[in-house]
């Protein structure tokens, strides 16, 4: 199972040093392992193991991999998450690098080393002591985690999806419920079954229309006391004017309508104040029952990075870079992905938190790193927007591609915008592992499919 490591504040705890041997060789360290902190991993250790330039070495705090973009698949328990978690152990000896597992806590920038907590298991002993990792060369791409803007009450009582254990825990919360409902006594509960989502991007547009299919199928599996038509209601609430601000006007309209066919009830302009645990309150005033709430609303970097180092940080705690993805204070530490700020224009706008944007700055870094430890120059990051696309489940997929075919912007839906979705995940996957696993993983997957239920029951 993919769980975080249980870290503790490391200042009165002994730093176990790594061997000399570790100490011999030019070290890139990437933290984070993520799309893009993976990608980079694997295709720099690929490459050092021909050049035999230097070692790489990733840290992580967690000891598997899942495609961020499958979180929501995750959490309405339409995905086997044992099928496409990779184990951080078995590809970095794959692909010729070194995993260490625990968390980041700082930076020693005057000796060159990354400062790491102890970790504990769910039985409080030991697993892996405080301890310093020395770099040449540090990559940060620890990615995002939940902005809940201080709204009372999301801590206490809402899910973020940030991680494949907090989908895991939706998951879990949503079965409980019905078994819950389906088993008690009394009456279900008006907001018993009700699901709140807050936010309307991608990620909540998606889980909204993934809820609707598979809350139904758990349910259809025994549970008669529950009526999906009169007990569940799907809610997604978004503070702004319209759903997928991302994407033009037409298709956040278009997705809008689909969902309200589904009977997804779309609420636009409805900032949330507090969360209970029975309900939302929104600044009009109105309250929503609701006992299951997913956080979806914004984005920051993690704590950790806020003034790390001495590093340059903006508000939402990312690290800001120059345009080569170097860090304005200190140009042997890059920063990548969802954690970095990097230029955009000359309008001081920043490049999006997106899936594409990471993978771009790690097929950058492959090239840029080894140019960098030669002491040459380097080339500047330019992301380049392809679009964006939304997924429906099986009901349908939107979006749209910007100059990709044609030389212009345009919408994509149905089967030919499905496929594009699921190349975004197999481009992922043939990063980290080339064509010929795909295709083996593609059959395996079918194959199992066939002998299961298509949504996760326990």
């Amino acid at each position: 199972m993919s769980e975080p490591a249980v870290t503790r504040p490391a200042a009165d705890l002994p730093v176990a040093p790594l061997g000399p041997s570790d100490q011999t060789e030019y070290n890139v360290v990437i933290v984070g392992g993520g799309a893009a902190g993976l990608e980079l991993a694997t295709q720099l250790g690929d490459r050092f193991r021909r050049t035999k330039a230097g070692r790489v070495t990733l840290i992580d705090r967690v000891r598997t991999h899942l495609w961020k973009p499958l979180l929501h698949s995750v959490a309405a328990g339409s995905m086997d998450t044992s099928e496409h978690e990779l184990d951080y152990l078995a590809q970095a000896y794959w692909h010729n690098f070194r995993y260490r597992f625990g968390e980041m806590v700082g930076i020693d920038r005057e000796r060159k080393l990354v400062l790491m907590a102890p970790t504990y298991d769910e039985e409080d002993r030991l697993i892996t002591p405080a301890r310093s990792i020395p770099y040449d060369t540090l990559v940060v791409a620890i990615g995002s985690i939940t902005n809940d803007f201080g709204t009372p009450g999301v801590a206490e009582f809402a899910v973020p999806l940030e991680t494949t254990e907090q989908a895991k825990r939706f998951n879990r919360r949503l079965i409980n419920a019905c078994l819950r409902a389906h088993t008690q006594a009394e009456p279900i509960r008006p907001g018993q079954l009700h699901v709140a989502i807050v936010g309307a991007g991608a990620t909540g547009t998606e889980l909204a229309a993934e809820l609707y299919r598979t809350v139904r199928e758990v349910i259809a599996f025994g549970m008669d006391r529950i009526d999906p038509s009169i007990d569940i209601r799907i809610i997604l609430l978004e503070a702004g004017p319209r759903i997928l601000p991302a994407l033009p006007e037409a298709l956040s309209q278009s997705t809008a309508e689909t969902l309200k066919g589904l009977g997804v009830e779309v609420r636009t302009n409805a900032r949330v104040s507090a969360i209970q645990a029975d309900g939302i309150h929104l600044a009009s005033g109105e309250f929503i029952p609701s006992e299951l709430v997913v956080w979806a609303a914004g984005v920051k970097a993690p704590d950790v990075l806020k003034d790390i180092g001495g590093l340059e940080t903006n508000r939402i705690n990312q690290l800001v870079v120059t345009q080569t993805l170097q860090t304005t204070r200190d140009p042997s530490i890059f920063a990548m992905g969802d954690c970095a700020a990097c230029p955009l224009d000359d309008t001081g706008a920043t490049v999006p938190p997106r899936a594409q944007a990471a993978h771009q700055e790690a097929s950058h870094l492959l090239k840029q790193i080894p140019r960098y430890m030669k002491g040459e120059p380097l080339e500047p990051y330019h992301y380049r927007d392809f679009g964006s696309l939304v997924s429906l489940g099986r009901y349908s997929t939107v979006g749209n591609l910007m100059g990709f075919i044609i030389g212009r912007n345009f919408r994509v839906e149905g089967l030919f915008a499905r496929l594009m979705y699921r190349s975004l995940y197999k481009m992922h996957e043939y990063a980290l592992h080339g064509g010929r696993w795909i295709f083996l993983a593609i059959l395996a997957r079918g194959l199992s499919r066939r002998a299961e239920p298509e949504v996760k029951l326990h």
